[in-house]
């Protein structure tokens, strides 16, 4: 009684968890079974007291053996399941028949003795019939046969599995009824017998060890020891240690009867933790449950040496390490709770920084394609999604290829050529006959296991957001005191299942994770641009596709994830970058999937915002500039949405895709004449840039735009078109004085242009304000002198201020003295001193330059010097 070194013990004596549990259907099916041959038995003249004593003991011990979850083969337990219950009616049947004979038969029996003994027999018979038929074809809709699957589906569909409990919990309550009116009728038992053996049967079901039986028996045993009175002339050293030792039971027993009642407070503790855990639902309360469990299985391992704090950060991880599905289950949705919450997050992801055994665990999970580990795979996918942010896994050998497995699952009819395909392939494929529903479901079984998974937890959410909308007006009509105690009672209660939405795709969450893995890492990117198919496999769900099984809302998400990723790996800076941005642009579907989402007014805003961010990034190549010129389309698109053709915005979006429109608009500008001119073709375009040199939010890439049509569409602007770049030079001029960095250098660039193409304009302009005049040129000055060393965020303002200087002096040679007064002439020796290769280039990404000036920066100094010098 006081070992601990058998496990068995342990579990069958000791384990105060499960002592008692829900008796459940299968315990309404043991006991009728029970009371069934005990009838039988007893109609028979076969019971007897060893009889009742040996099914009493055959009932206890088939309830602990399934409650110590003995390994059964599979086809085994359920057969059990499946026909238990019909067999139970079945033994109902016996005792029927018998009573008829019993009360017909006997020449002894007085037919006066009970005159309704010719009633009972086809009431029973009706009683029974109706009971078994709803049994019967509750078995039946059980077997896996796939007409029968598929009419049970389709009369109850998901609540299938609810509606065969209810009908057999209440067939058991109803044939236990039966029973016990059966035997109400008999004057030869004892109905309170019978009574008292149906609860017994239902208490002994309802154990789930011998706790609570072993603590009776030791208070029992113990306190009839105790008041054993030994002779005078026993020893007494052995009289007071059997009293010693029996205090000692005594004292084990209601210690194990105390930790019995106490486990049904237990609840408060463990739903405290579900809530300040961040645990939701049924498998939240499960989850914790099993920490309980694994707590209690770690002190009894280690007694005293135990851990004081055994974390649940240590339970999700031995959980995962293990080899029970189940086990791995419970960790993983652990973890992904706890990387919601700020606090728990960190601890979980400062034990993984240690635990490689455990993040390679998870990162092998993503590779699980059979149907039953779908739960798996999708939590470990979103429990390695929150890991790209935090943790290197580059490290973890093979990730980027299980990443890529994932966007296998979108569930694409597979077409191919005629000229291509094999007959008997193309014939599979485009045979009705041979296209069956069933081959179909059985290609994608797995897709269609996350879209049912998918639908039924969005049933559940529009339920639950229903049945809150209708208790909304209940509630505000209660009072302080109902309220307080709904809040209470709302604590205490299980918060709601977070449930499964279109984001938890796979295919959606494996793009979460390259993005997340791009942004973190640089070696990730060199693997993810040697990946096989990787990138094409992201860039095919940029298309709208009709051989998809997914829902609209499930293509728009997976498409607005791929063009999440496609703006993450192509704004990759340095050679890298320059080959992921090769990779993508070459594929041959890109720019008609990119064309066809900014044309469709039913996408998102964020949508055509990711679109004008990958056209912009892959823009800075000069031959995906003239590719995505030939789609005039695009241009045309990408002026509209710039332009907000459809009105006037608003909405923090629309200024967003607004704002990257036209930054997409001016890199494809950039030394391209053709561009430019497709762009011009668009009525009002100047008059609309002229507007939008004046707001703030859009400034900029106005004055950008403005710039590359200026210098490279000059013979195609119209008189209206440069009296509008006329008027944006009072502003222009402003804002350079105040300006700095890479904004200053696009508007010097814009003035440098309008100093070119309008000389009298801008001349004019200065020359009617002596100190806009003055403040003007010693700003240029200035600049030459305080950016004596590039960056490369704005490489080449020396390069437009020293364009500007050429361009004014050029126009009046009187601007020279100016200059001149101002020591320009020792800013440009300077300049000349420190003249970098950086400043060849227009823009930079990472360590990479990017369209490179044809005109050197020294031949620019020389030309200004040779400006300066004239007499």
């Amino acid at each position: 009684m006081f070992t601990r070194n058998n496990r068995m013990d342990y579990q069958i004596f000791f384990n105060t968890r499960g002592a008692f549990r829900p008796v459940g259907w299968n315990g309404l099916v043991a006991v009728l079974c029970f009371l069934d041959i005990f009838v039988i038995l007893w109609k028979k003249d076969y019971l007897s007291d060893t009889m009742i004593l040996s099914m009493v003991i055959i009932l206890v011990t088939g309830r602990f053996l399934s409650g110590l979850k003995l390994h059964i083969c599979n086809p085994l337990h359920r057969a059990i399941s499946l026909w238990s219950p019909l067999v139970a009616i079945l033994l109902t049947a016996p005792p029927l028949s018998n009573q008829v004979n019993q009360y017909t038969d006997g020449d002894d029996y007085d037919h006066d003795h009970d005159p309704s003994n010719e009633r009972i027999s086809p009431t029973s018979w009706i009683v029974f019939t109706a009971l078994l038929v709803p049994v019967l074809l509750v078995t039946i809709s059980r077997l896996r046969f796939s007409r029968i699957i598929r009419l049970a589906d389709s009369i109850l569909g998901s609540k299938q599995e609810i509606c065969h409990r209810i009908v057999i919990n209440l067939c058991m309550i109803a044939a236990l009824g039966m029973q016990v009116y059966m035997l109400h009728l008999d004057p030869f038992i004892n109905i309170y017998a019978v009574v008292i053996i149906q609860v017994c049967a239902l208490v002994v079901e309802s154990f789930g060890n011998f706790q609570v039986p072993a603590a009776v028996l030791r208070i029992c045993l113990a306190s009839l020891s105790l008041q054993h009175r030994y002779k005078n002339g026993e020893d007494q050293n052995l009289v007071a240690s059997l009293r010693i030792f029996y205090w000692m039971v005594l004292g084990q027993g209601v210690l194990y009867a105390v930790a019995c009642m106490l486990k049904f407070f237990s609840f408060i503790p463990r739903r405290f933790l579900v809530h300040c855990g961040g645990f939701r639902g049924y498998r939240g309360v499960e989850s914790v449950d099993l920490y309980y469990a694994y707590a209690l299985e770690k002190c009894m391992q280690e007694g005293v040496l135990a851990p004081k704090k055994i974390s649940l950060s240590s339970f999700a991880i031995d959980s995962l390490n293990s080899d029970s599905p189940m086990n791995q289950l419970q960790g993983i949705r652990v973890m992904h709770s706890f990387l919601q919450w700020g606090p728990t997050k960190a601890q979980l992801l400062s034990t993984l920084t240690t635990s490689t055994k455990a993040v390679d665990r998870i990162i092998r999970m993503l590779d699980r394609t059979s149907p039953e580990d779908t739960d798996i795979r999708i939590y470990a996918a979103k429990v390695t999604s929150e890991l790209a942010k935090n943790l290197r896994l580059v490290t973890i050998p093979g990730t980027i290829q299980l990443v890529s497995a994932l966007l296998d699952t979108g569930s694409r009819l597979k077409r191919g050529n005629p000229l291509l395909d094999t007959y008997d392939e193309q014939e599979e494929r485009d045979d009705p006959v041979l296209n069956t529903e069933d081959s179909q479901q059985a290609a994608d079984n797995q897709m269609q296991r996350q879209s049912q998974l998918l639908a039924l937890d969005t049933e559940n959410r529009m339920q639950t957001q229903t049945n809150s909308t209708e208790q909304v007006g209940t509630y505000e009509q209660k009072s302080c005191m109902l309220r307080c105690w709904q809040r209470i009672s709302e604590f205490w209660s299980m918060p709601k299942d977070q449930l499964l939405t279109d984001q938890d795709l796979l295919p959606a969450l494996a793009m979460s994770i390259i993005d997340s893995l791009a942004s973190c890492d640089q070696d990730i990117c060199v693997k993810i641009s040697k990946a096989d198919d990787l990138i094409p496999k992201i860039i095919g769900f940029t298309s709208y596709r009709s051989d998809t099984m997914n829902t609209e809302a499930q293509q728009k998400i997976l498409l607005k994830s791929s063009l999440k990723v496609l703006q993450r790996l192509t704004s990759i800076g340095g050679e890298i970058g320059i080959t992921l941005r090769y990779k993508i642009s070459k594929h041959p579907f890109l720019l008609s999937n990119l064309s066809d989402i900014l044309g469709d007014n039913s996408s998102s805003q964020d949508s055509g915002k990711l679109v004008a961010a990958v056209l912009r990034n892959i823009a800075i190549d000069e031959k995906t500039r003239q590719d995505i010129g030939c789609v005039q389309l695009i241009i045309t698109r990408l002026v509209q949405a710039f332009l907000g053709a459809e009105g006037t915005t608003s909405t923090n979006a629309d200024h967003l895709l607004r704002k990257v429109a036209g930054q997409a608009l001016a890199m494809l500008t950039i030394e391209s004449a053709y561009n430019c001119l497709v762009i011009l073709k668009e009525p009002e375009f100047m008059k609309e840039l002229k507007i939008m040199i004046h707001d703030k939010k859009y400034i900029y890439v106005a004055a950008s735009l403005l710039r590359n049509l200026c210098m490279h569409a000059r013979s195609e602007l119209k008189e209206s078109d440069l009296k509008e770049l006329s008027h944006t030079l009072g502003e222009v001029l402003e804002r350079i004085m105040n300006a700095d960095g890479a904004e200053l250098e696009i508007l010097i660039g814009l003035s440098s242009q309008t100093c070119k193409v309008i000389p009298e304009d801008f001349t004019q302009q200065l020359d009617n304000d002596d100190q806009i005049k003055q403040r003007f040129l010693k700003r240029l000055v200035h600049i030459l002198n305080a950016n004596m060393k590039p960056s490369a965020h704005y490489p080449g303002i020396r390069r437009v201020v020293l364009e500007q200087v050429i361009h004014l002096t050029e126009r009046n040679s009187l601007y020279a003295d100016c200059f001149n007064e101002l020591k320009i002439m020792e800013a440009l020796s300077r300049v000349e001193q420190t003249v970098s290769k950086a400043e060849n280039y227009k823009l930079f990404m990472g360590d990479a330059g990017f369209m490179e000036y044809s005109t050197p920066m020294s031949a620019l100094v020389a030309r200004a010097k040779e400006l300066m010098s004239r007499d």
